[in-house]
């Protein structure tokens, strides 16, 4: 038997990275469609929170002026601090943390 991919809703996700202060701030970006998912080679314009995302998907989104582009290492449990936040996710831009 498969072990099932560990999933994640993408409002649920952001709030738990700490990109986000609520996960109905979180939800109203990404009702922007300015998020860009991708998995497989394939690009996806998200814009409904309960997307479901995964370890291994690719997320482009700007917010303000920064543009961020992160891998998904991990969908967490719970929102941590800070340092718990950024095991979940590995920076693929080059801007300075």
């Amino acid at each position: 038997m498969t072990e099932a991919l560990e999933t994640c809703r993408i409002d649920v996700w952001l709030w738990r990275a700490r990109f986000f202060k609520t996960r109905a701030l979180s939800a109203k970006f990404i009702e922007g469609g300015t998020i860009r998912q991708e998995r497989f080679a394939q690009t996806t314009r998200l814009s409904k929170p309960g997307h479901t995302i995964r370890p291994g998907d690719r997320l482009i989104f700007v917010i303000g002026q920064r543009m961020i582009d992160v891998r998904v290492l991990d969908t967490g449990e719970r929102r941590g601090p800070a340092s718990e936040a950024q095991t979940l996710y590995e920076r693929l831009d080059k801007a300075p943390e």
